[in-house]
């Protein structure tokens, strides 16, 4: 892996994060909705809905939210919302090619990921609980952030591995952008993130990756 460009300091522990920097490429949909249907049945043939919570890293991300002040029942991750969404028959929504690529990489490690457009984001970061007063339009609406694992960079909040934020949002014109996976320290390596996300990229060449870095 490379070392990052900038600095990322933690004010909470029991975490890692991986970072990759994605360079968009011509749109591969077919390739893209293939990875999909591969992906959500391998969810569906290894999981299952009753027992999702003891699912190792499931239980483990759980454990960290608890740790930081929030109810994973309540407020779950993200990758915990998803797996539900595609136990229950849902599939993989076509957003974007990048994070459709995302939440493939998500539901594949069961770790919340978000993607994150490079010119919105300013350096250095630093991941902590969120604070009282804290909030950002989330892309669901907004969202208040006390104590909620946070990612913030120099302009405040950027992302929460419960719902992304509308500031740092991917969008068609995007050319670069940064995926972060929030990983359970002993649970999900970073090498193993940075290998199934070049998986999906040889399957379904959304991207080129540019960089890869774990902190």
């Amino acid at each position: 892996m490379d070392a990052l460009p900038f600095e990322v300091r933690f004010e909470i522990e029991g975490w890692k994060l991986f970072w990759a920097l994605l360079e968009s490429q011509p749109s591969h949909p077919e390739a893209l909705l293939e990875v999909s249907r591969v992906v959500v049945g391998r969810v569906r043939g290894n999981l299952e809905l009753e027992t999702l919570s003891t699912h190792p890293t499931v239980a483990a991300l759980r454990k960290l939210f608890r740790a930081a002040g929030c109810d994973p029942t309540r407020y779950r991750p993200s990758s915990e919302a998803l797996l539900r969404r595609l136990l229950k028959g849902e599939e993989l929504p076509t957003i974007n090619p990048l994070v459709d690529l995302n939440n493939c990489l998500s539901a594949s490690l069961a770790v919340p990921c978000c993607v994150m457009a490079e010119e919105k984001l300013s350096p250095p970061f630093v991941f902590r609980v969120g604070r009282p007063g804290e909030s950002y339009e989330s892309l669901r609406g907004p969202f208040n952030l006390e104590g909620k694992p946070l990612l913030v960079d120099a302009q405040g909040p950027c992302d929460a591995p419960i719902s992304g934020n509308q500031r740092v949002k991917v969008i068609p014109e995007t050319k670069r952008a940064w995926l972060v996976a929030y990983l359970p320290a002993g649970v999900v390596a970073p090498e193993a993130a940075e290998r199934q996300l070049r998986e999906l990229l040889k399957a379904a060449p959304v991207a080129h990756l540019l960089l890869t870095a774990a902190t």
